[in-house]
């Protein structure tokens, strides 16, 4: 369908986390009159922050991070114009209980041998671990495997894998990427997540932490669209949506209103409450009962001193998975990638005198059933372990934040169930990190389906050229030959 429009097309895009935000500030810069729709009273969906009621403190619901090869995002925060509220890394400190570190980071040899020498020097794994970690790196380099039902812990297993490189390397490096145990993992979700990570180029395996809470970051998004005419309508939830042949009705609580397209951009439970009762809607709302979702846990802890002097740290063998030294990373972006930085102004410069830190647990099931006060009593236990700092300081105030549908879980089979942007509805298209975008629940994979979900939109509106995605960053050295 390609229609004549007299004037710009109406889209609605119906929630605004990254995919809905990305959708809507595509199509409002290609002069689209775009209405975001989100019913939480800030941007960021998943990636959000707010005040926290007990403790006063603006917090993150969960602690984001990105990678050189998130073509898409580091594009999207270009658009909205907030790169430079990204402080990059070129080097990931491992730390083993009773404080022994590891530093990985790039060298001067060619992808994908580039982090070569500094693995080989660290020290959380043996010499047998690190052969047996080079040989499962070798047999993902080459080609991408297939989704044969396999998991990735059995994947491992048949590649000879050793129990501590499992352990140490495997398991913390993919349950933090994919919010899954790694016995549910597919395996292509877990070798695309190496290969774009850890052998690709240099470049792809860098480190960016917002410095900034991230609503701040996102509330850029929105202050894009509505400059370019759109409009941001906050605590507003659509109920239904109708399809009809010449427009797309909306069911909201201050009645019915009429777009030429609509955008859902919501988790997959959301979008099967509002699919219409109709016999079209049973084949998506059958895919979507396929997924399943894996819990996020942030613990937020706020001491009278500063307990370490780094920005942020894999902490291995215990229940907390990150560190990140929130005191020290809410701080005006230095130059360069070393960390290096300059103090800002406001609540941030008591940075010297305390620590706040937010601890992050991956595929916390089994913290969902647990209250705060034991979370907060296990993972001090963990953090006194790390960091001898916290053993003296005094905890001011805390809080933990539990997302229980923080991502789909990538188990083995569910690519295949992942829908693309188009439906059997002309004018509606679907976007979130769930649809077919070739990444796995990333902050990369949102923007991409918002972007690919406005591309579709453009391109019946007769906008044909239309391309808001953005090509993957090619590789280097070697994997120009080898992936």
């Amino acid at each position: 369908m390609t229609e004549r429009w007299t004037q710009s097309p109406k889209v609605a895009v119906l929630g605004g986390g990254l995919a809905g935000l990305a959708a809507g500030s595509a199509l409002a810069e290609s002069g689209f009159r775009v209405t975001l729709f989100e019913r939480r009273p800030y941007l960021g969906g998943r990636a959000s922050s707010y005040q926290h009621p007990g403790t006063g403190e603006v917090v993150d619901n969960c602690q984001h991070v990105l990678l050189g090869c998130c073509t898409n995002l580091i594009e999207f925060y270009r658009r909205i114009g907030v790169e430079d509220k990204i402080r990059w890394y070129e080097q990931m400190t491992f730390l083993e209980p009773g404080g022994r570190a590891s530093v990985i980071q790039p060298s001067a040899l060619p992808a994908p041998l580039h982090t070569a020498p500094s693995f080989l020097r660290a020290s959380c794994l043996s010499l047998v671990d690190k052969l047996s970690i080079a040989v499962g790196l070798a047999a993902l380099t080459p080609i991408m495997p297939r989704d044969t039902g396999e998991s990735f812990l059995q994947w491992l297993r048949r590649h000879g894998q050793t129990e501590r490189a499992i352990d140490r390397f495997w398991k913390t490096v993919l349950v933090s990427a994919l919010n899954e145990e790694i016995d549910l993992i597919s395996v292509p979700y877990a070798a695309q997540v190496v290969r774009e990570s850890f052998l690709k180029s240099r470049a792809a395996g860098r480190m960016g932490v917002p410095t900034v809470p991230l609503t701040e970051l996102y509330n850029r998004a929105g202050d894009y669209i509505t400059a370019r005419g759109g409009e941001v309508r906050l605590r507003a939830n659509a109920e239904a949506f109708r399809a009809e042949f010449a427009d797309v009705k909306l069911l909201l609580p201050s009645g019915e209103e009429s777009f030429d397209f609509v955008i859902p951009a919501v988790p997959f439970d959301v979008l099967s409450r509002i699919l219409p009762n109709t016999t079209a809607a049973e084949p998506l709302r059958q895919t979507l009962s396929r997924f399943e979702t894996s819990p996020i846990t942030g613990i937020h802890l706020w001491f009278d001193r500063q307990i370490t002097d780094l920005d942020h740290a894999v902490l291995l063998d215990r229940t907390i998975q990150w560190m990140f030294h929130k005191s020290k990373l809410l701080l005006a972006p230095g130059s360069g990638t070393n960390g290096q930085k300059k103090q800002s102004t406001g609540d941030a410069g008591a940075a010297e005198n305390n620590s706040y830190v937010e601890l992050v647990v991956s595929s916390s099931k089994t913290l969902v059933e647990k209250s705060r006060e034991e979370i907060i009593e296990l993972v001090l236990s963990d953090l006194r372990e790390f960091f001898p700092g916290a053993r003296t300081a005094n905890l001011v105030k805390s809080t933990v934040i539990k997302e229980i549908h923080a991502t789909y879980s990538p188990r083995p089979g569910i690519e295949s169930h992942r829908p693309s942007p188009e439906t059997v509805w002309p004018r509606i298209f679907l976007a979130g990190d769930w649809t077919a975008t070739g990444w796995p629940a990333t902050m990369e994979g949102a923007v991409r389906s918002g972007y690919a979900a406005a591309q579709c939109v453009a391109r019946v509106a007769g906008r044909r050229d239309a391309a808001f995605l953005v090509p993957d960053l090619p590789p280097s050295g070697f994997m120009r030959i080898l992936g």
